[in-house]
C-alpha cells in the first residue's frame, strides 16, 4: 500500500485536532510563527492545505501571526538570469509545498517583497515583518522577515518536516559571513507588488553549487534545550525559538564557517578554495 493510500485509509485529521496539538508543543495566543511544513506527513487533512492553514491561525489566535516562506529561487537565477516574481500570481509549490501555496493566495496574506526568498504573512503582524525585505543586499539579511523573527524572539516551527526545510539556517549562513553560500556578483531582480508596481531588488543571491547538512543541528539544539519535538496530527514537529536557535547556532557557524556543509562536498570546497586562493 502506498503511503498516500495508508493515511488515506485512516481517519480523518480535523483543524481543531490540528490545532489542538500545536497548543500542545508550545504555540501560544499572540505568538508570530515561521513554518515550513509538508502536507502529506499531517495524515488525512479533513479540509486538506486550507484547513491546515486555519489551524496554524487558531493556535496563535487571537493576536498571532503566521509567516509562511514562499520561496520562488532556483539554480538558474544570477546576473544573467535575473528573477522575476509577481507577489500576488508567483506560485511557491514547487519548493515549499502545498500549505504555503494555499496561504499566499488568501486575501489576508501579505508577501514580502523579494525575488527569491520571500514568505507570506497572515495577522496583525504581517505588514511588520513583511516590510523592506526589497531593501536587503542578500536574501535573509537583517532587513528580512528571518532576522526580524530572530529580532523579536518568534517561533520556527517544522511540521512533518526536518531542518533540512529550514530557511532560516540560510539566514544564519549570511549572519555568521561564511564563505560558501552568496555569489560573487549582484543580481538586479525584479518584484511586481500586489500595485502592480514594478521594485529592482538587488542582491547577491544564493549559490546552488555546495550541498549542506543541515539536519545535523539537531543534536547542538536538543543540548542547548532550544528545540522541543512532538506530534501535529500524525508528523512529528519540531519547535524553537529563533532567538534561541541563533543563539545556540550562531557561535558554532563563526567557529567553524564550513559547519553546515556535508561533509562529502567539505573537503572538495576545501581544496578549491586552495586552488583559488579564496
Amino acid at each position: 500500500m502506498s503511503e498516500t493510500r495508508e493515511w488515506q485509509s485512516q481517519a480523518p485529521v480535523t483543524r481543531e485536532a490540528l490545532a489542538a496539538d500545536l497548543r500542545r508543543i508550545g504555540l501560544r495566543s499572540g505568538d508570530v510563527v515561521l513554518v515550513h511544513s509538508s502536507l502529506s506527513r499531517l495524515g488525512n487533512v479533513q479540509g486538506g492545505a486550507e484547513a491546515a492553514v486555519d489551524a496554524l491561525l487558531d493556535a496563535v489566535a487571537p493576536g498571532g501571526t503566521v509567516l509562511f516562506p514562499t520561496l520562488t529561487g532556483s539554480e538558474r537565477d544570477g546576473p544573467d538570469c535575473p528573477p522575476v516574481v509577481e507577489v500576488l500570481s508567483t506560485p511557491c509549490v514547487r519548493w515549499v509545498g502545498r500549505i504555503p501555496e494555499a496561504a499566499r493566495r488568501r486575501t489576508a496574506a501579505v508577501r514580502s517583497l523579494h525575488p527569491t526568498h520571500s514568505t507570506a504573512a497572515i495577522g496583525p503582524a504581517a505588514e511588520r515583518y513583511s516590510a523592506g525585505h526589497e531593501q536587503t543586499a542578500t536574501p535573509c539579511d537583517d532587513r528580512s522577515p528571518y532576522v526580524r523573527l530572530i529580532q523579536e524572539s518568534g517561533w520556527i516551527l517544522l511540521l512533518g518536516c526536518d531542518h533540512e526545510s529550514n530557511t532560516s539556517l540560510h539566514c544564519l549562513e549570511e549572519l555568521a559571513g561564511v564563505p560558501y553560500h552568496l555569489q560573487a556578483g549582484w543580481t538586479d531582480g525584479v518584484v511586481v507588488d500586489r500595485h502592480g508596481r514594478r521594485a529592482i531588488v538587488r542582491n547577491r543571491l544564493h549559490l546552488w553549487r555546495w550541498h549542506r547538512l543541515f539536519s545535523r543541528v539537531d543534536e547542538p539544539l536538543e543540548a542547548a534545550a532550544a528545540q522541543v519535538r512532538g506530534q501535529v496530527g500524525l508528523a512529528e514537529a519540531r519547535l524553537t525559538r529563533a532567538d534561541r536557535f541563533a543563539q545556540t547556532l550562531l557561535p558554532i557557524l563563526r567557529a567553524d564557517p564550513l559547519y553546515l556543509l556535508h561533509p562529502d562536498v567539505r573537503q572538495e570546497y576545501l581544496a578549491e578554495a586552495v586552488r583559488s586562493g579564496a
